[in-house]
């Protein structure tokens, strides 16, 4: 529901400006949007739970050079009065004193939430797993819960100036990786072959001017042959002037021109 097979959109606001974008997102709609808002909302308070379990462990560990009020953990397997393991954790004795988002705010709220019942479940988790297991078991499900949903890649080609790629991060953190090439620099725009697997895949590059290697357009997402002969022949349409630039579709030297084309369309395979 929330991602799809790649599909095209492509965008041309200008004869001279297209903007090819390869997807995993479908269409946004209210009920997407709802449902993506309602994931989210869950990985963040799994992240706090985890980043709450983490600070557990730390004011358990011997190196917590907290002092102040001890938390009391219950100690698996034992149960009634006195059944508790103290968790040191400093605490202001006046919380009128303390300022919002202070260090000693922030200490105050951590120790309300570790005397609830779920802070009680997670110091009692902390207090019977080793430090080995739990820290790189919580590591990697911050990463898991991190994680973008979806892909998308653009290829934007602005005739006189260049193409730009960008690609989307791997995690909500990430920044958009994007990339500049002049169109001084672009030697040509093909489309290549390369064997995945067992399977023959074709995908776009760009030769750049004074580099060894090939620029790979889509490369994560890698789509279909249909998709990739679409964006490589808007691309030499947008990128090169009616009549001149390198050749078009079928070697006959001239690249026919868009200035007809400026809606948005689909393309799924």
């Amino acid at each position: 529901m929330l991602t799809t097979t790649p599909y095209l959109r492509t965008r041309r606001p200008s004869p001279t400006t297209a903007e090819f974008i390869v997807s995993t997102l479908p269409p946004p709609t209210v009920a997407l949007r709802l449902a993506s808002a309602a994931v989210y909302l869950i990985r963040l308070v799994l992240a706090l739970g985890v980043l709450l379990l983490l600070y557990s462990t730390w004011a358990q560990s011997p190196y917590s050079t907290s002092a102040g009020t001890p938390v009391e953990a219950p100690v698996p397997g034992l149960s009634g009065q006195g059944a508790t393991s103290p968790i040191t954790s400093s605490t202001p004795t006046n919380p009128n004193t303390t300022s919002f988002l202070s260090a000693a705010f922030v200490q105050q709220i951590l120790h309300s939430l570790l005397h609830s019942r779920i802070g009680s479940l997670l110091s009692s988790l902390a207090a019977s797993l080793p430090p080995w297991v739990l820290l790189p078991s919580c590591l990697a499900a911050l990463y898991l819960l991190s994680q973008r949903i979806g892909v998308e890649e653009r290829l934007l080609v602005l005739r006189g100036l260049g193409i730009q790629t960008s690609s989307s991060g791997a995690t909500i953190f990430s920044a958009l990786r994007t990339r500049f090439i002049p169109t001084d620099k672009i030697t040509d725009v093909l489309i290549n072959e390369a064997f995945h697997g067992f399977e023959a895949r074709h995908y776009l590059v760009v030769i750049v001017d004074g580099e060894e290697h090939l620029v790979v357009v889509f490369p994560k997402l890698m789509p279909r042959r249909r998709i990739v002969e679409k964006v490589w022949r808007g691309v030499r349409e947008c990128l090169y002037e009616h009549g001149g630039g390198a050749a078009g579709e079928g070697g006959n030297g001239h690249a026919k021109g868009i200035g007809d084309y400026k809606i948005e369309d689909d393309d799924r395979v």
